[in-house]
């Protein structure tokens, strides 16, 4: 199965950042051969930006997304919203990748799920 997550709000703030990763974790943690993917847009391509610096005992949505990128997934970004937030490469964490609408119009296609966060 292929899954796609879209995800478009702050990293902080809501939850909804923090719960479409619980379950995007969750469901790659559930069986190695989904293909799930994250697409981040609009203020949630901060949720990948590398540094984040959150009190103790509250949840840390960089350390989720690496957990997420470095499990063999796919963290997409889209360009112009880095763009927009002034979000450079250099900034993100590993395993993000740069990415387009045109990247997502294929991913979105592929998918037997897409979930919007």
């Amino acid at each position: 199965m292929q899954a796609l997550f879209i995800l478009n709000d702050p990293p902080y703030g809501t939850e909804r950042c923090y719960n479409g990763l619980r379950l995007a974790i969750a469901l790659a943690r559930r069986d190695p051969s989904h293909v799930v993917t994250i697409f981040l847009m609009a203020d949630a391509v901060s949720c990948a930006k590398k540094g984040q610096k959150t009190p103790e005992g509250y949840y840390n949505i960089e350390r989720m997304v690496r957990r997420f990128a470095t499990g063999g997934h796919r963290l997409l970004l889209c360009g112009a919203c880095m763009d927009a937030r002034a979000l450079g490469e250099a900034d993100l964490i590993e395993g993000a990748k740069r990415s387009s609408m045109d990247e997502l119009a294929t991913a979105t296609a592929a998918a037997d799920k897409v979930l919007v966060f």
